[in-house]
């Protein structure tokens, strides 16, 4: 059984930092893209980041660039979202995703992504 879990999130100020972090289990960390994807009440579920399964190729959404990274450690079969300078329209509830995939070419649509973990709420206030 495939599972990944969130966490990380929490209520941070303004320009502030979190690391999310995504932990898989019942899967082989090369044979997966990672991804990231956040939603806020009333919005759509949007693209922030994916990487491939080596690392070598990272894509980022425009409102994130710069502020974001995204890595990932397979010996630990975990990914990370490192967030700097938080601004409060990126308050939403963050899930990570899988994909199966061995290639450098990455996707950003929520439903090329087959595995999702429950999310993990990170709030930014003014």
């Amino acid at each position: 059984q495939v599972q990944l879990v969130e966490s990380g999130g929490g209520l941070v100020q303004a320009g502030g930092s979190l690391r999310l972090s995504c932990t898989a289990s019942g899967i082989r960390s090369s044979a997966y893209a990672m991804g990231w994807f956040r939603q806020a009440p009333g919005k759509e579920r949007g693209f922030v980041a994916a990487i491939s399964w080596s690392g070598a190729s990272t894509d980022y959404a425009d409102s994130v660039k710069g502020r974001f990274t995204i890595s990932r450690d397979n010996a630990k079969n975990t990914v990370y979202l490192q967030m700097s300078s938080l601004k409060p329209e990126d308050t939403a509830v963050f899930y990570c995703a899988a994909r199966l995939s061995r290639s450098n070419i990455l996707v950003t649509s929520f439903s090329s992504y087959g595995y999702w973990g429950q999310g993990t709420q990170v709030t930014v206030s003014s």
